[in-house]
């Protein structure tokens, strides 16, 4: 078994009116917020698919079923800290992560340090091994059109010294 492993992870929600708009654990203010079965915070919904897939237990919707009613309104933070967990046990921690939201409106900037300092802390590692950008289509797609934000993620794992 390598002792490293990449993973790579995705995740879109669309837009809605009056809704709130969480990235990475932060509220945004904004006129619109991100749908879907839990708080929808796609960044740690990218985060989580890329830890999973790098440590082979599949995606987040096996540990936490989108149409479960336990995980209505979930917070995708304590989502995230539950896989962070799995992974550690299945042998892996998380060396570095690199992501990317994708979104037209709003300007995501000054919301990024906050970002950063959430995912360092909940993935147990230094703010340094984590990366968090952001970046518009120029009005192409469902992101350009003001529909949906998205993200991705790159994560590398290492195994422990005590993996078999």
């Amino acid at each position: 078994m390598s002792a490293l492993r990449v993973g790579t992870g995705f995740d879109a929600h669309p837009l809605v009116a009056g809704g709130r708009l969480i990235l990475g654990g932060v509220t945004i203010p904004h006129s619109h917020g991100l749908q879907g079965h839990s708080d929808a915070d796609v960044l740690f919904h990218a985060v989580a698919d890329a830890l999973l897939g790098a440590a082979a237990l599949g995606d987040l919707g096996r540990f936490f079923p989108p149409r479960d009613p336990r995980y209505a309104g979930a917070d995708s933070g304590v989502l995230l800290s539950g896989i962070v967990e799995r992974v550690r046990l299945g042998g892996w921690r998380t060396g570095n992560l690199d992501c990317t939201v994708i979104a037209e409106r709003p300007t995501l900037a000054p919301y990024m340090p906050a970002m950063r300092s959430n995912l360092a802390r909940r993935l147990g590692v230094a703010e340094a091994c984590v990366s968090v950008k952001a970046t518009s289509t120029d009005a192409l797609g469902f992101t350009g059109r003001g529909e949906g934000i998205a993200a991705q993620a790159v994560v590398l794992l290492e195994a422990l010294e005590s993996a078999p």
